[in-house]
């Protein structure tokens, strides 16, 4: 994942790191950020695992905080605030020890509208991932559709 255009972005000597972006550690189980905060941050895993989750709550009672899922170095979190400038909507945690590097969003869109081939290729990068992640979201949403129509009785629905 060397390859990838935000480690090719980091690089870049006008993509000052203190400026544009700084390095973080995040010790096994910290909260890198929560669900309903606004951070205007973009989120690079350097290196390390993190895990993705989100509040479910049922009966207006009981609440659960499942994994919805694990990303590795090379891999990016955080993209949605950068697009819609909404609060995140699931919390992330450190499974290992992590290098993160934290991106101003403000200054990464500033980077990306001056340096325009720049900003093609960045752009292109979250596309391609938010449509792969969609994609494994859809599966996941019909696998859970399916198992509670048989569990209800409904297999003639399928």
């Amino acid at each position: 994942m060397k390859n990838s255009i935000f480690y090719q972005l980091l690089e870049k000597d006008d993509f000052v790191e203190g400026c544009h972006w700084k390095r973080h550690t995040f010790l096994q189980n910290s909260v890198i950020l929560e669900e309903g905060s606004q951070s205007g941050k973009v989120f690079f895993i350097l290196d390390g695992l993190i895990r993705i989750s989100g509040v479910i709550e049922w009966d207006g009672k009981q609440r659960m905080r499942p994994g919805v899922r694990d990303l590795e170095a090379g891999e990016v979190f955080g993209e949605l605030a950068l697009m819609d400038n909404l609060p995140h909507s699931t919390t992330v945690t450190a499974i290992t020890s992590c290098e993160i590097a934290v991106i101003d969003g403000k200054r990464l869109q500033n980077y990306l509208s001056e340096n325009q081939e720049m900003g093609c290729l960045v752009y292109k990068a979250i596309s391609e991932m938010l449509v792969a992640r969609l994609r494994k979201t859809n599966e996941k949403v019909f696998s859970l559709l399916a198992w509670g129509l048989k569990e209800r009785g409904f297999q003639e629905l399928l």
